[in-house]
């Protein structure tokens, strides 16, 4: 709680410091439009005076104008006197006034008219500096209502801005009554909590006295009385067999089995749910048959093809930790090792359901935009949205708490055997937040349906797929309800300390020590049945004699024995060797007779070409070809009359090779990978003679192995008899067609 306030307390310190760093920008800002509208104010007064004096500059040039007015009144009645006058006097010959009267009257005409200019210009002048100043005028009006409208807004501001920073004063305050309220009380505990202290340290010296003067007793006893302590050492007792029960094993096997049931209706409810999904996206709200479906559904459904990957191991795993729980072995979470594989496939199916979760949230979000969807069924969509991430979330919860249950068998120092207990009820607690889920998807998925139901565009399709997806949400429900039920009715078995734990008392146990304590199980249960086992009767002393000499004339004849071996391993190595000889002989002899029919083949083919070839008797082409074939006939008889020898490390090899039959590389390949063969198959016969001649003690043995091996001769023998029969004959038949081909060469000479 102290905590918590101090934090609560920080934040709205620090609130309080940004809202009073905000308050002096906006003093700021506000002293500089104060500042910015006086000297509008200002500059406002400047022109009104510059405008005052443009008005009085004005009055003064219309005064001035009134009176040249006046005055060119007063010249126009003057000359219109004096025209009156001239007429008047025109019978009068006075030239010298008339003239100067003339003249006077252009100097006023002159005057006059520039007089009026000047007037015409006044006035323009007046009245563009009438226009500025009504514009300026306008303008600094504008311009100073804006800056009242942000000035208004700015005291506006201020005044929240002051309005809440005295509520958060307050607040801080009375927060700060209450902390120091708080503060105190706590004092008083801790000094209370000291006292108690006090207390228990007293009781505790005085426990530990008399703990320390029974242990002087206890050890002063065992060292007088125990001959042997083997539980001197912790770590050593951890590889003491632990009693059997026999009960216990028992239920554990029959628990394991009822999860297994259980955990199997689960697979087939998630197989089914994400198979049926996956079958909804292909159809709604885009048939896939009709219209390619959205990039997002086309990856979600890629996701959701690929889900028996990951569920169909969650069934695996829990099958090979129930096959490893027998009633022979010793279960518990330190012997359990098949607990770690089966958490980290759940680790890889909740990773799954973490992968698919946006691509479900997103594709609930396309349903919503669909034009046929309604308010109701948006809200029901919205709901389902809220229970897909719940459900993610527990999925998570749980694959923490069975993971923390791994560790005492791979990493027993991360979890105390006083925190087991803990781990377990946290673990029934999700299991049961799981079935709340499940049954809130299982009602908002119903109400989905009934909605979906009313559409005017729904299929068949669509309303079976619809009913799948229902029935398997009913029955993932059912299933957590079951599994639910099922921990909590056996929290008391899981939570009970099993006997390897409780003779170990509180000291860590090591994953290694508890496979050493298995196998020492079972080595003492073979143990004890081989101790049920009948004796074997005695040999009686005469036949133990009996035996002595023949075993002593057995070791006189072993050298013997062995000379023999020696011999007959002389006589299968030469064998062997004629053999080989025989072997390679026949193979050279195969390539060299295939090669003579293809050549046959050739000679009969150019033979035929000539007889049958519409060419004149006796021509000179026809001549050369008979006179060609000849010649190769002749070299043919040449080749296979020459002999070839070629020796090898298993004896002497003498063919007939022909200087096209066989290449060199292809020759030196096929001899070599036959003596590599027959060097390998010569080696393990040689072990095995060996290890054969090892244990011939006996005349008997001695002449089985002699007679299967003079077998294995007769029938070698045979076979290379065989071999020079068929090779016999196939020179027979090259020398027939040699023959043949000659005969065909005469007549065609003759012809």
């Amino acid at each position: 709680m102290a905590a918590d306030l101090q934090a609560k307390y920080q934040k709205l310190a620090q609130e309080y410091s940004k809202l009073r760093a905000q308050n002096q920008v906006l003093k700021k800002a506000v002293v500089d439009e104060q500042g910015q509208g006086a000297s509008l104010k200002e500059e406002l007064k400047m022109k009104d005076q510059s405008v005052r004096k443009l008005q009085q500059e004005m009055d003064s040039l219309t005064f001035r104008n009134q009176q040249l007015a006046k005055r060119v009144e007063l010249l126009q009645e003057e000359l219109v006197t004096t025209e009156a006058k001239g007429k008047k006097s025109k019978q009068k010959s006075v030239d010298p006034p008339t003239q100067m009267n003339q003249q006077r009257q252009s100097v006023f005409d002159e005057d006059l008219q520039n007089k009026i200019q000047e007037n015409e210009h006044l006035h323009r002048q007046i009245q563009e500096a009438q226009a500025k100043h009504k514009q300026t005028e306008t303008d600094f009006r504008e311009r100073l209502l804006v800056l009242e409208k942000d000035a208004m807004q700015h005291e506006a501001v201020i005044d929240t801005l002051k309005k809440k920073y005295m509520d958060t004063i307050e607040k801080l305050q009375n927060d700060k009554a209450n902390l120091e309220v708080k503060s105190h009380s706590w004092e008083r505990e801790a000094k209370d909590c000291r006292l108690r202290t006090e207390e228990c340290q007293q009781q505790l010296k005085n426990i530990h006295t008399d703990l320390s003067s029974r242990l002087d007793q206890s050890i002063s006893i065992i060292q007088d009385k125990v001959p042997f302590n083997d539980t001197r050492f912790a770590e050593y007792s951890v590889l003491d067999v632990p009693v059997h029960d026999r009960r216990h094993q028992l239920k554990a096997r029959d628990v394991s089995g009822q999860a297994l049931a259980f955990l199997q209706d689960l697979v087939g409810a998630l197989l089914n749910l994400h198979t049926y999904t996956e079958q909804r996206i292909q159809i709604y709200p885009i048939d896939s048959a009709t219209d390619t479906i959205s990039p997002l559904n086309q990856k979600f459904s890629e996701y959701l093809h690929e889900n028996a990957s990951y569920v169909r191991p969650l069934e695996e795993g829990m099958l090979h930790l129930f096959e490893s729980i027998t009633e022979e072995t010793v279960t518990s979470l330190e012997t359990t090792v098949k607990l770690k594989p089966f958490s980290d496939v759940f680790t890889t199916y909740v990773c799954f359901l973490k992968k698919i979760l946006p691509y479900q949230l997103k594709s609930l979000e396309e349903e919503c935009e669909y034009s046929v969807c309604t308010a109701n069924l948006q809200a029901r969509n919205m709901e389902l949205q809220s229970d897909m991430k719940k459900m993610t979330a527990v999925f998570e919860k749980l694959q923490v708490y069975i993971s923390l249950l791994t560790l005492p068998s791979t990493k027993p120092e991360m979890l105390l055997q006083t925190n087991y207990n803990i781990v377990f009820t946290q673990l029934a607690a999700c299991l049961h937040s799981l079935h709340d889920v499940m049954k809130d998807i299982s009602k908002h998925y119903s109400k989905k349906v009934s909605l979906e139901q009313e559409l005017p565009t729904i299929t068949q399709k669509l309303k079976n797929t619809n009913d799948c997806i229902l029935s398997s949400v009913v029955a993932l429900s059912n299933v957590t309800g079951k599994i639910g039920t099922f921990f909590s009715n056996n929290l008391d078995f899981f939570t009970v300390p099993s006997v390897y734990s409780s003779r170990i008392a509180m000291s860590v146990i090591d994953p290694v020590a508890a496979e050493c304590m298995l196998a020492n199980k079972k080595k003492a249960a073979a143990y004890i049945k081989s101790l049920k086992k009948l004796r074997p009767g005695s040999v009686p002393y005469e036949e133990a004699l009996a035996n002595r000499k023949t075993i002593l004339s057995s070791t006189e004849s072993r050298e013997g024995l062995s000379q023999q071996v020696q011999q007959s391993q002389e006589k299968i190595v030469k064998l062997e060797q004629e053999k080989e000889h025989w072997m390679l002989e026949a193979q050279l002899a195969k390539i060299k007779l295939e090669k003579e029919n293809r050549r046959l083949t050739e000679l009969e083919s150019q033979l035929k070409t000539t007889v049958t070839g519409k060419m004149p008797f006796g021509s000179i082409q026809e001549n050369g070809t008979v006179h060609k074939i000849e010649e190769e006939l002749q070299l043919v008889e040449k080749d296979s009359k020459e002999p070839v020898r070629s020796t090898s490390l298993v004896g002497m090899l003498t063919t007939s090779i022909n200087n096209e039959i066989p290449d060199a590389e292809s020759r030196e390949q096929l001899i070599k990978s036959h003596y590599m063969m027959r060097v390998a198959d010569l080696t393990a016969q040689l072990q095995i003679a060996d290890s054969k001649s090892v244990h011939f003690y006996t005349e008997d043995e001695l002449t089985t192995t002699k007679r299967s091996y003079e077998d294995q001769l007769s029938m070698m023998s045979d076979h290379l008899c065989s071999m020079n029969e068929t090779l016999s004959k196939q020179r027979e038949e090259i020398d027939s067609l040699r023959m043949g081909s000659k005969g065909n060469t005469k007549k065609n000479r003759g012809r």
